[in-house]
């Protein structure tokens, strides 16, 4: 009894693996998951979005991570990225902006991206 029930079994098994493979996928397989965050990214085109992105997107422009970058992120929403220019910044901070200016863009805000605390502290580490 214990064989003819196992037999049955692997039976089972078989014809379900061999149905998986002849039908086909999903309707979405074919289809590229995105999601707002893979949106915006592409939106950018390589540059950093002033009213999207983590302070630790700045981290490749030396001197701005973290204190100017906490003020840009803390400052925004931008219209345009001469806006950060109207913040409280020094005049050292003020060339550093400058110096990096074609390196940022601006569109707008997703709460997506910017919902908590997660511009600030977005959980990348080294």
């Amino acid at each position: 009894m214990k064989r003819l029930l196992a037999w049955l079994m692997s039976g089972v098994v078989m014809v379900g693996l061999l149905m998986g493979l002849a039908l086909p996928g999903a309707a979405f397989a074919d289809e590229v998951r995105r999601n707002v965050a893979d949106d915006k990214i592409a939106e950018t085109a390589g540059k950093v979005d002033l009213n999207n992105s983590s302070v630790r997107r700045f981290q490749q422009y030396p001197g701005m991570y973290p204190t100017l970058a906490g003020k840009i992120v803390l400052g925004g929403p931008y219209e345009s990225v001469d806006d950060v220019l109207k913040l409280d910044l020094t005049e050292r901070q003020k060339e550093l902006f400058e110096k990096y200016k074609d390196n940022f863009t601006v569109t707008p805000p997703s709460i997506a991206l910017n919902e908590g605390f997660d511009r600030i502290n977005d959980g990348v580490y080294r």
